[in-house]
């Protein structure tokens, strides 16, 4: 059996992988579209080297696995924002140029003429990113189709279809974190796309998702997570002191 003070500094190691994706949902209340994280999961894990072969010691198993629940819905009345409905991700280009998914659709067009949003990600359509002519006023329809018409044409102007949002829905699919903040499909290499299945993906025009972070859980949480915080290293003390108390009897008189 490991001594109690190493049990317990074992205990605030692993704790501290459950605290930074705790800090991580909590720094992202308030930013659009974020989606949290499920709970770091514990694993018993034998314990190599001298000592017993029944040592085992909990470890935390962080996957980082995106809980898809959804966030609140703001009207804005912006004509480039845009809200996924249901199970619905936007294909993105991540900075490494991997394809990658969001749930982030405040969208605006970059000094190149090409669709990002809020992130700065480059907007996927169908055929690759999606550049905006200058000067047409931008409308999209909940099936994800990017119209556009000019306002200086004189009499009644057809919208003209620009492009469509390449939109994916993800029931029944695990989605991971990316280090750069997107999703991607679990246990699949980095750039893996979604089939496309009978669920049509639709977005919600003029409106936002905010993120699905509960303020309140999320404290209440990270207090727990203080509290056990304190009780190891009480207990760390005090066996500091129980150590020193039996130092003291074992010496000669």
């Amino acid at each position: 059996m490991d001594r109690l003070v190493f049990t317990s500094n074992a205990t605030i190691k692993e704790q501290a992988t459950a605290r930074q994706v705790l800090v991580n949902d909590l720094a992202n209340v308030s930013t659009v579209g974020f989606k949290s994280s499920y709970n770091v999961a514990l694993q018993s894990v034998k314990v190599e080297g001298a000592g017993f072969d029944t040592r085992y010691q909990a470890q935390t198993n962080s996957p980082d696995r995106i809980r898809m629940d959804p966030g609140p819905v703001m009207a804005t009345g912006r004509p480039m924002d845009v809200a996924m409905a249901n199970s619905t991700v936007l294909t993105v280009q991540a900075p490494n140029g991997d394809l990658a998914f969001t749930r982030r659709g405040d969208m605006k067009v970059n000094i190149q003429g090409q669709l990002e949003n809020g992130s700065g990600h480059l907007v996927l359509g169908e055929g690759g990113p999606i550049t905006i002519p200058p000067g047409l006023v931008v409308s999209i329809n909940p099936d994800g189709s990017i119209y556009a018409r000019d306002p200086a044409q004189v009499g009644p102007a057809a919208d003209v279809l620009i492009d469509r949002l390449r939109l994916r829905d993800v029931t029944g699919v695990s989605l991971g974190r990316r280090p750069d903040g997107l999703f991607k499909v679990s246990e699949k290499p980095d750039g893996t796309d979604i089939a496309l299945t009978q669920q049509l993906p639709q977005v919600i025009p003029q409106a936002l998702e905010g993120s699905n972070v509960s303020a309140i859980e999320a404290m209440t949480r990270l207090i727990d997570h203080s509290r056990s915080f304190e009780t190891q290293i009480r207990i760390i003390k005090e066996m500091k002191g129980l150590d020193e108390s039996g130092a003291s009897m074992m010496k000669a008189a």
